[in-house]
């Protein structure tokens, strides 16, 4: 098993120039993969705080970086029709030099749907959008010149058991959840479900969970249920990378 550690770094509270220096920061630290978000207001703190938007600083960090992968955790699908989105990530792609994943969501922040003029719908039709979405967008990749540097990785996040997992297993190549371990470990077993009913091998799925405590809390629990991936997020304006530092020396120390 590859282990391999995420980090989140969220646009909120705090200038872009500490986010760079953030980012920089995580990247000489080890970190392997940089995400950020798909929101256009903060989720905690002051309602009204900075903020700044995903895919224009997804370009930015593409520049800003060398070696680290980076994507949204995740982008919501609601916000771009998938065309555009899948010819954003190829270009991305290429400017990073074939680094990005295309973390990608069903959306569930109403507020931003409000503000900006989106049409919420349900949380199941938000889910079937998702699921004709993601057809397009690979659909999309085959048509695009120049082409993608490499089949992009999808990451789908969520743990809907009926329409989510089932999307991932039909689309992605990593799932990314939230919870305990057992929760996670049975979110693995339906997807492991879904990928029977499709004829797909799950071991072709790279299983990421975010982390909030210390490696000698979680880590063991939640590698024992197939994570390989684990993602800490930090907000800002400070950006404490210390509690990375530690899963990442955990991971150098196997």
């Amino acid at each position: 098993m590859s282990i391999r550690i995420g980090l989140q770094l969220q646009p909120q509270h705090a200038e872009y120039s500490q986010i760079r220096d953030a980012l920089r920061a995580a990247e000489d630290a080890g970190v392997d993969v940089v995400f950020n978000w798909d929101h256009f207001f903060p989720l905690y703190g002051d309602p009204d705080g900075k903020h700044f938007e995903c895919w224009t600083m997804l370009g930015a960090w593409a520049e800003s970086t060398s070696r680290v992968e980076i994507g949204a955790l995740v982008t919501c699908n609601s916000y771009r029709n998938p065309e555009l989105l899948a010819d954003m990530a190829r270009t991305v792609d290429h400017i990073s030099n074939g680094r990005l994943i295309l973390g990608i969501g069903s959306g569930w922040f109403e507020k931003d749907y409000d503000e900006y003029g989106y049409d919420f719908k349900t949380a199941g039709k938000r889910l079937d959008d998702l699921g004709a979405a993601l057809p397009r967008i690979r659909d999309r990749w085959t048509k695009l010149n120049p082409a993608p540097t490499r089949d992009i990785p999808i990451l789908i996040g969520g743990g809907g058991e009926k329409k989510t997992l089932r999307h991932t297993a039909e689309h992605a190549s990593i799932w990314h959840g939230f919870g305990e371990a057992e929760t996670i470990a049975h979110k693995c077993s339906v997807l492991d479900a879904h990928c029977a009913d499709l004829g797909r091998d799950p071991k072709e799925i790279t299983r990421s969970a975010g982390v909030s405590g210390k490696p000698s809390e979680q880590a063991q629990g939640l590698l024992d249920a197939g994570v390989e991936l684990f993602t800490v997020g930090v907000g800002g304006p400070d950006y404490d990378l210390s509690l990375l530092k530690e899963w990442i020396a955990w991971r150098d120390s196997r």
